[in-house]
């Protein structure tokens, strides 16, 4: 069995997995209503917090997984990318937990622990990756495990982060996507024209820095929105990052000659983009693999997903390897 924990942010997590694919518990402690009054997450705040979190949440994953920190065969955690001192906080507790039990520990990069979150179930299967989160929007082409190519990213913002960023710039509480989402349920999707950027740029990236400023511009010549402005504000928005998201998924599979899409991310999250992706899919015969909500946001249980691959290969992790905030996924 594997004890993975994920601290590269703000949420402290540890999940039991017993390989490959048996999830035997997921413990989450959020820290959102922490930062909400400062608008975004605090760094110092986050690995005071992981501190103070990271006992009782392993504690509790060991409780209902119905097991104990000896019987453990290996010990993982994220050790990339994300906010140093949140990493060192996990990555730390895990390595002292594979020192003291003579065991195993495996790094894991927390962009690979996306990429297999839709495949929690499921044997992994060559497929085109699109990740979306509030730091990442990427294509990857996925061979098999650990054999990635990037076909794209995000060339500014990430759709989450322009999500959360247009939440704010709205004046909705943070973190601003999922209001933004929550918004555009009652709003017209085709009241503003709002640009899709790089829809026809003839590769696989993104841009949605433009599209941000463009809300900005237009929420400075209407003023304090109504709410019926409002939520047209948010469904328009919301509309124009999909509307590219999906287009280029799809392009990049056809690109590749591969018949499955991989959705995953806290964005993944979102029910319009999961309903307008499996749409396009569906009318293109093609396979749409999408994590579930539960574990589109950061989680441990997904670090545990890679780590069992890991485990498998016996890629193990030196003790006195680093954290790197800037580990990348695939060139």
């Amino acid at each position: 069995m594997i004890l993975a924990l994920e601290s590269s942010c703000d949420e402290t997590a540890a999940a039991v997995l017993d390989p490959p694919r048996t999830l035997l518990s997921s413990e989450v402690a959020s820290q959102v209503n922490k930062h909400r009054p400062f608008g975004g997450v605090v760094p110092e705040l986050a690995s005071r917090n992981h501190l103070l979190s990271l006992r009782p949440v392993i504690e509790s994953a060991l409780v209902r997984a119905g097991t104990s920190v000896t019987q453990m065969d290996a010990f993982a955690a994220t050790s990339g990318p994300g906010l140093a001192s949140s990493l060192l906080m996990g990555n730390t507790a895990a390595k002292a937990l594979a020192a003291t039990c003579a065991k195993p520990f495996i790094s894991v990069n927390h962009m690979e622990g996306h990429l297999l979150s839709p495949f929690m179930d499921i044997p992994l299967k060559p497929h085109v990756a699109l990740i979306v989160s509030g730091g990442h929007t990427l294509l990857i082409k996925v061979n098999e495990f650990g054999s990635y190519g990037k076909l794209g990213s995000s060339r500014d913002d990430a759709a989450g982060e322009a999500f959360d960023k247009v939440g704010k710039m709205l004046g909705l509480p943070y973190p601003g996507g999922p209001e933004v989402e929550q918004c555009a349920k009652e709003g017209a999707p085709d009241r503003f024209e709002f640009p899709r950027s790089m829809i026809e740029s003839g590769d696989f990236h993104f841009s949605f820095s433009g599209l941000k400023t463009s809300v900005l511009y237009t929420l400075q010549k209407i003023g304090t929105p109504d709410p019926q402005t409002l939520a047209d504000l948010c469904a328009s928005f919301q509309a124009a990052v999909i509307e590219v998201l999906v287009t280029k998924a799809i392009a990049a599979v056809k690109h590749c000659g591969m018949e499955t899409i991989a959705l995953s991310g806290g964005v993944a999250c979102n029910h319009f983009l999961r309903e307008n992706l499996h749409e396009e899919c569906t009318k293109n015969g093609i396979e749409l693999c999408a994590v579930t909500p539960e574990h589109s946001t950061d989680n441990a249980a997904m670090i545990a997903r890679a780590a069992a691959e890991k485990l498998a290969r016996s890629q193990f992790t030196d003790l006195s390897e680093d954290i790197d905030p800037n580990l990348t996924l695939a060139h």
